[in-house]
């Protein structure tokens, strides 16, 4: 399976030049899986304090103009979240947009930054406490919305559930790449799945971009930069299956001795 992991930022105009490149890029490459970050090219609500309603149905209304470009980028799948008013609540919603089913709600983001810059509590309802496993095609993937990568008792389940991905879509600070490449590392040991990731750039430097795929062993296979948004690699599903029933997995559960 070819997967792309991307780059993106939310000025308007630079978000357009940026949708072209990528749709460029999807097609060229032969993408079947596009990994978004989170609320890609729609503006940072959360950095407000306080939450606005008007606002709200505002980013809500521009992620499903945003939705109904997909299948400019004529890819089989598309994973990422975005804003979603569910009974009249506000949700940080994972998706799959399918060139064949269109879209599907997945699980909503649960752990909440509230912090300066970080005010997710105060913009989003609390979501799903469970973290199952989805499917895309042939590829069986967890959904870790951003912060909820550290989530580490995740990774268990996924591993036990034959996983072959963890998919993050992020909106994460530069400063903090380095910690975030450990984690992802980390997390793909554990479960011996592909860590997938894809990040905000903001020109302010407030989310520092970097993209990334890391093989089940822990190795990048790629990484994105401002120069280089995009990075598509051919994944093994094949080879995740194979590492889930060697060390360290196999001691935890999936193929242990009894």
């Amino acid at each position: 399976m070819r997967v792309t992991v991307c780059e993106t930022p939310h000025e308007p105009q630079a978000a357009e030049t940026l949708w072209a490149s990528l749709r460029s890029h999807v097609r060229e490459e032969g993408t079947h899986l596009l990994v978004l970050p989170e609320f890609a090219f729609l503006p940072p609500v959360w950095e407000s304090p306080d939450f606005d309603p008007l606002r709200w149905r505002e980013q809500e209304r521009a992620g499903k103009t945003w939705l109904e470009r997909l299948p400019e980028l004529r890819c089989e799948h598309v994973v990422g979240a975005w804003p979603r008013t569910v009974e009249g609540k506000p949700f940080n919603q994972g998706f799959l947009w399918s060139a064949e089913g269109g879209y599907t709600a997945l699980r909503s983001k649960r752990h909440l930054p509230d912090e300066p810059g970080g005010w997710e509590a105060r913009w989003f309802t609390r979501g799903d406490a469970g973290f199952p496993v989805f499917s895309a095609g042939a590829l069986r993937f967890g959904l870790n919305i951003c912060t909820e990568l550290w989530a580490l008792d995740t990774y268990g389940p996924y591993a036990e559930a034959g996983a072959h991905a963890v998919i993050t879509p992020r909106a994460t600070a530069a400063t903090t790449i380095e910690r975030w490449l450990a984690l992802a590392r980390t997390v793909a040991v554990r479960t011996g799945a592909f860590s997938l990731s894809s990040n905000r750039r903001h020109d302010d430097g407030h989310c520092g971009g970097v993209g990334w795929i890391i093989d089940p062993e822990g190795e990048v296979l790629a990484r994105t930069s401002a120069t280089e948004p995009f990075a598509t690699r051919e994944i093994d599903l094949a080879a995740s299956t194979a590492a889930q029933s060697r060390y360290p997995r196999y001691v935890f559960g999936r193929g242990s001795a009894v």
